[in-house]
């Protein structure tokens, strides 16, 4: 099997190399190609890569290019994992939305869409040079984030895409854990949106033992993703750390004027790392790159490439097509879900009605996020304002107005049209 990895300079990549490593009888790799624009970070990573792959017994060869033609041909699958724009750009999305009273962040609102709109059209372009150059049965997972709008955006142009996010992953080994057990005998009911989840049962050996975990401690899951216990007893269900923003805006929004932005401090510990991944001796994951997020990143791409490869047909949470799993969306948007891998395609479990205060809240970011794609394909102003009104953490028209502005003025450089 030949992997390429765009966006393969990441100090996440060593992550995923870990994993390789420990899990190489079930996904046998031959050749993993690593692709990237910044020579510094391709060097530094390729390196601890190839050490990390030597001491684990691993017989991959491992290559660095900045030719992305290079690196995907004949790929069996490709994992796109990029950041347009670094940390800088990342941090004006958590910055410049305070101007206007929202919330600052790089998948949620305001700044979600700047991402969007940097990133999509990127995407696009490495997937088609995919289409053209890589295995015909290629997959391309892609964790870009937002995931849920970079995915849409690639399945609509005809590409063999899936979505991949970590949350949901996070939630079943925290749960195998307590319980004492191997992660693949819990199965989360996991739905909603990319970012915008709900745990609605944790299934160990089939058995839902969320009830008794929520009755019995719901202070402890309360401050896991940092909400008010009142309203996990009330929902019945653990929201997603994302939807913090939503049940917490202003809360969150007070932090973020008195905290240091998540850009300034990725960027903190990107620097170790980097001097780690520079040290010939260095041939393990670092402990430090733990606190770079992730979590379990290896794992949930690993287990996505073996159901890909025909290994397995349990479910795993994935961001596919709707098609008639939630009823209130259309077919064509992206969801996320547990599914199975059949005759080469994911297909989705089926979901239990959701209540409405859930349902509805996923139906209006679904507006906005089709709406971004809109904006992030077709370009303009308007299509910019259009997206921005209709997320629920701006509506306001005046505000909508504001941060359209704010938000090219801080992206111009990266949108062709602007």
């Amino acid at each position: 099997m030949k992997l390429a990895i765009v966006g393969g300079g990441s100090t996440y990549t060593p992550e995923l190399i870990d994993g390789f490593i420990r899990l190489q009888r079930e996904l046998p790799i031959e050749e993993l190609v690593l692709v990237d624009t910044d020579p510094t970070r391709l060097e530094l990573v390729g390196a601890v890569s190839r050490r990390m792959l030597a001491k684990g017994g691993h017989p991959a060869r491992l290559l660095t290019t900045d030719d992305l033609v290079a690196g995907v041909t004949d790929a069996d699958a490709v994992l796109v994992q990029l950041r347009v724009g670094g940390q800088d750009a990342r941090e004006q999305d958590e910055s410049w939305p305070h101007e206007v009273d929202c919330i600052g962040q790089e998948t949620t609102g305001p700044g979600g869409l700047a991402k969007a709109l940097r990133t999509v059209p990127v995407v696009l372009r490495i997937a088609d040079v995919v289409r053209q150059h890589a295995k015909p049965d290629a997959w391309i997972v892609d964790f870009t984030n937002p995931v849920g709008i970079v995915t849409r955006a690639l399945l609509q142009a005809g590409h063999r895409a899936v979505g991949l996010c970590n949350v949901a992953i996070g939630f079943q080994r925290r749960f195998a854990a307590e319980a004492g057990v191997e992660p693949d005998r819990v199965a989360l009911a996991h739905v909603g949106l990319n970012h915008l989840t709900w745990e609605r049962g944790v299934f160990v050996d089939g058995i839902d033992r969320l009830p008794q975990a929520i009755e019995d401690n719901v202070g402890e899951l309360a401050d896991t993703v940092e909400l008010a216990p009142a309203l996990l007893a009330q929902l019945g269900v653990i929201p997603s750390y994302y939807l913090r923003y939503y049940y917490a805006h202003d809360e969150v929004l007070h932090e973020q004027r008195h905290n240091a932005t998540r850009a300034a401090e990725v960027r903190a510990i990107e620097n170790q790392l980097l001097g780690l991944y520079a040290d010939p001796r260095v041939d393990t994951k670092p402990e430090i790159l733990e606190k770079r997020g992730g979590a379990f990143y290896s794992e949930a791409a690993i287990e996505l490439l073996i159901a890909i490869r025909g290994g397995t047909d349990q479910p795993r949470v994935v961001n596919l097509r709707n098609d008639g799993a939630l009823p209130f969306l259309p077919d064509d948007h992206v969801i996320e879900v547990p599914a199975r891998y059949i005759d080469g395609r994911f297909v989705a479990e089926p979901v239990a009605a959701l209540p409405d205060d859930i349902s509805g809240l996923i139906s209006a970011v679904a507006g906005y996020e089709r709406l971004a794609l809109e904006a992030a394909v077709g370009g303009g102003r308007d299509r910019v304002l259009r997206a921005m009104r209709a997320h629920p953490l701006v509506l306001q028209h005046e505000r909508a107005e504001k941060l359209t502005d704010l938000l090219l003025a801080a992206n111009g450089r990266f949108l062709e049209w602007a």
